[in-house]
């Protein structure tokens, strides 16, 4: 039994003997009174604690699947907000982008794979672009050329923060965040957020030429 469940059956158990005690008839009646007021308050208190969870090891998360896929930080299972159109939409755009590209700039895109950022931080991307000689994993362990996030509603750029600090550490140098409510897109680096000022975004040392203003438009025609 829980923490929370624990302390709540045993306010349950107190509750009944006042209840007893209080009942018509009885001397402890006035006196007690007052105790079952308080003890009521605190059973209320009680039930807005938050449920402590258990942990969850790398190797349950590993064996798992859930839909949609979840992060891992830490022992603890961190649900994305994904599923609704626009973010959908939008995802599959840049996957066809890239895929449809992929010669002509040397790379490959995957859509939402693990990746293992450091031994107890598992992050799944909306799309991670590889270069075309990259090893082929199950699970990326090696960093990849870039990683894309695309917000939904329930998402903001703050809650991202500890998501793009774990992409930095592990090493991945090219960061772009799009949102599709606002039409505007983001770049991250050791300096922070910064909003894409020019027409297109680009990867240094790569031909890789993307202009959210045309996936918008498309977001728009959907």
């Amino acid at each position: 039994m829980g923490k929370r469940l624990r302390v709540l059956y045993d306010f349950s158990q107190v509750r009944a003997r006042i209840r007893r005690a209080t009942a018509p008839g009885s001397k402890a009646r006035k006196a007690a009174g007052w105790i079952r007021r308080l003890f009521q308050r605190i059973i209320l208190a009680m039930a807005t604690l938050p449920i402590d969870e258990p942990l969850v090891t790398v190797e349950e998360y590993l064996h798992t699947s859930y839909r949609p896929d979840c992060d891992y930080v830490d022992g603890r299972i961190e649900e994305r907000n994904v599923g609704e159109h626009d973010h959908a939409y939008l995802q599959t755009l840049l996957a066809v982008l890239f895929m449809n590209h992929r010669e002509a700039w040397h790379m490959r895109a995957l859509v939402a794979v693990r990746t293992q950022v450091s031994p107890t931080r598992f992050r799944v991307p909306d799309v991670s672009v590889l270069r075309s000689d990259a090893p082929k994993e199950r699970i990326l362990t090696h960093p990849p050329l870039l990683a894309i996030e695309i917000l939904s509603p329930e998402d903001r750029l703050s809650r991202f923060q500890d998501r793009i600090d774990d992409y930095l550490t592990f090493g991945i140098e090219n960061i772009w965040i799009f949102d599709p409510d606002t039409r505007r897109a983001w770049t991250a680096d050791h300096d922070g957020l910064h909003l894409a000022q020019s027409d297109e975004l680009t990867v240094p040392g790569t031909p890789i030429r993307v202009v959210p203003g045309e996936l918008f438009a498309e977001l728009d025609r959907a």
